[in-house]
């Protein structure tokens, strides 16, 4: 029998995920690390990891039917866009196409809301809009407790 995640666990894999995505270097933006309310989240220890980090810790509301279906929509984008038609024949074969799946995700990949748009391409244009040169884009309701 496998045994049961724990807070250490959730600080492990922060502190991967984290370095695997931005380096040595914390994030320069607010990014969230959103999860449920479950005690191995929401464990002091976690939390002040995820700050040091340099991620904004949010939970879900409990009993929340949107934030179910966030991560319903997530999981079901990922097995339709990723792994239906992926090389799944060993644990890791699919753990050397993740990165690519991340970088066709963030790059490529259109996201409803995000205008249809991919989420580089959205910060690209929020950039440019910020510098006062984007005007005319039409942008979606701001999601992120962040600012």
């Amino acid at each position: 029998m496998p045994r049961k995640y724990r807070s250490a666990d959730v600080q492990q894999l922060l502190t991967l995920a984290v370095r695997a995505r931005f380096g040595s270097v914390p994030p320069v933006e607010c990014v969230q690390f959103l999860s449920d309310n479950g005690s191995i989240y929401t464990a002091l220890d976690t939390v002040c990891t995820a700050e040091r980090l340099g991620l904004s810790p949010v939970t879900t509301p409990a009993y929340s039917p949107q934030s179910n279906g966030m991560s319903e929509a997530f999981v079901n984008t990922l097995r339709r866009d990723y792994l239906d038609g992926a090389d799944r024949s060993t644990a890791a074969a699919v753990l050397d196409q993740i990165p690519s799946w991340i970088r066709d995700y963030n790059g490529v990949a259109p996201h409803s809301a995000l205008g249809y748009r991919a989420p580089m391409e959205y910060r690209a244009l929020r950039a440019e809009r910020q510098d006062g040169q984007a005007a005319n884009v039409a942008w979606p309701k701001e999601r992120t407790m962040c600012s």
